[in-house]
């Protein structure tokens, strides 16, 4: 399948992501096969020209990888990679296992990882600095003789080339002499700057004439940097991995540094139409390894283009552009207004506008609303962390009256301490919907979980909708500058539908009762997503 994808883009530019293979060295992240088709899938859809999937040979999991690969994915845009190391000392490549492995993979490209760095070879390869120097041309020249394309990764190159920069172009000249389409320098220890990066990236470009990629880690934090930089010196591909997964604290982000070479230096890496999916593709590969996304992630993280100061929102409603570097939609990604005690009129505007109600330019309703939000965030509420809870309320303050689909009587909570030290939750609710007295009694694995089935049973012959409704979030926090057991409890509750997701808050000195009101407003905001009319 690998041979037969294409790509509306020339070969003067790559994109190579190794997310399948140094991705999955991160600490918490152990791919399974079907985990590793499902992201090369997103990743092709993204359009990356490579894709490394792993060391066939190594182990079974990645020559598994290899042939379902070939055998059930139709590549579009990307061709698949395999890794492995330049042959053995003191054979030939020809009758080298692990080469032979590469081979065997089918995978279209071979990425080989070569030492560069002089102590390496003599202390890690225990060989001299010539038999390596012949490792990467007989390992190169004989994959290129069985019509394989070849990238070479010159490991720990930057401080190989500190050490003995003789030495480290030669590893360069000898892969690109044997045949190798890109000699890749590797900042395997990730403690390079970006100035750095660009005067030797420049330097070896000039001395050895090859084609020079960069493969950068994050240990310094300088990753997307370190890569542009290579960028600007004269390197035409870049590895990444999606998210900047990878080993210790990671490796160049994927995401980044496509969107700076698309949007900032009009680079066309992608095929057309590809960059907006790009918040999409990075919370699909997030949800695979099963990573919670990074909220404050350049360009797609869900706070990329949030504004919360009430300066900002000002600004932002007369121009979006004033405090954004770019649209959003351009990387699939929206702009949101936060809401909380530091908002302004505009703030409130905004959100409304962004939540479908319209506020008619009413001065006083939207002064009113300002004012309800700062007293309510003094008590403990957060409303930046909870939208639904926030519409609830502006839409209480629009209509003069709260949002009602059921009037609470009363609910209790009952923890039962045993004598063989379990514990029995139970829970019981009274309350009013379409002017029925009802009655419910649950029990559940704690007294939160025992309210909200008491809640469920009550509602749900009367609600049907609620039956979707699912709790997959629960944070408690005790709020600071308030100690002992009377401090003030906030909780937020994130509910879903299975079409989407929504998050309340509830603030008492009882934590039961902060999540009863969270509960309360979860249930509600469910009951308006689904297009119920409240009760009159």
């Amino acid at each position: 399948m690998t041979e037969t994808a294409t790509s509306e883009l020339d070969d003067s530019f790559h994109v190579f992501d190794t997310t399948l293979r140094d991705g999955a060295q991160r600490e918490g992240i152990n791919l399974t096969v079907a985990d590793k088709l499902a992201i090369a899938r997103h990743l092709d859809d993204f359009g990356v020209g490579f894709i490394e999937g792993g060391w066939p040979g190594a182990n079974p999991r990645d020559t598994e990888f290899f042939a379902r690969a070939q055998a059930e994915i139709d590549f579009r845009h990307a061709q698949l990679v395999a890794f492995g190391a330049t042959r053995r000392a003191g054979g030939k490549a020809a009758d080298d296992p692990q080469v032979r492995a590469l081979l065997e993979s089918g995978a279209p490209v071979i990425t080989l990882v070569a030492k560069s760095h002089d102590r390496h070879v003599e202390l890690a390869l225990r060989t001299t600095l010539e038999e390596n120097l012949e490792m990467v041309r007989d390992t190169v020249s004989h994959l290129r003789e069985q019509g394989r394309r070849v990238f070479v990764d010159c490991e720990h190159f930057f401080d190989g080339y500190r050490a003995n920069p003789e030495y480290a172009k030669a590893v360069v000249k000898a892969a690109a002499e044997a045949g190798a389409d890109v000699v890749i320098l590797c900042d395997t220890n990730g403690g390079m700057l970006p100035a750095q990066i660009h005067a030797v990236v420049s330097t070896v470009l000039a001395d050895t004439g090859a084609r020079l990629g960069i493969h950068a880690q994050d240990d310094t934090g300088c990753a997307v940097a370190n890569t542009l930089a290579a960028v600007d010196a004269g390197a035409t591909h870049v590895q990444c991995t999606a998210n900047g997964y990878g080993e210790r604290v990671g490796n160049a982000n994927l995401f980044p540094v496509v969107a700076a070479l698309e949007l900032k230096y009009g680079k066309k890496v992608l095929p057309e139409g590809r960059l907006r999916e790009m918040t999409r593709i990075s919370h699909a590969v997030a949800e695979v390894v099963n990573l919670t996304p990074s909220t404050h992630q350049p360009y797609v993280g869900v706070s990329a283009f949030a504004h919360k100061a009430g300066l900002h929102a000002s600004a932002i409603k007369v121009d979006p552009d004033l405090y954004q570097h770019i649209d959003p939609e351009l990387v699939g990604n929206t702009m949101r207004m936060l809401v909380s005690d530091m908002a302004g009129r505009a703030s409130v505007e905004l959100k409304g506008k962004e939540l479908g109600i319209d506020l008619g330019g009413d001065r006083a309703l939207v002064g009113r609303v300002v004012e309800r939000v700062k007293e309510r965030e003094l008590k403990g509420y957060t409303y930046e962390a909870a939208d639904a809870s926030f519409e609830l309320l502006l839409r209480a303050e629009v209509q003069g009256r709260p949002l009602r689909y059921f009037e609470v009587e009363s609910w209790r909570a009952i923890v039962e301490d045993r004598p063989d030290g379990t514990h029995a939750n139970e829970a019981t609710v009274k309350l009013w919907a379409k002017s029925e007295r009802i009655v419910a009694t649950a029990e559940g694995n704690g007294p939160v979980n025992a309210l909200d089935r008491a809640l469920r049973v009550a509602l749900e012959k009367i609600y049907p909708q609620l039956a979707k409704l699912d709790l997959v979030d629960y944070k408690v926090r005790i709020l600071e500058g308030v100690h002992g057991t009377s401090s003030t409890t906030r909780v937020l509750i994130s509910t879903s539908d299975g079409a989407g997701e929504w998050s309340t808050v509830g603030v008492a000195e009882n934590v039961i009762a902060a999540s009863w009101q969270a509960l309360e407003d979860a249930y509600t905001y469910g009951l308006l997503r689904a297009g119920v009319e409240p009760a009159a």
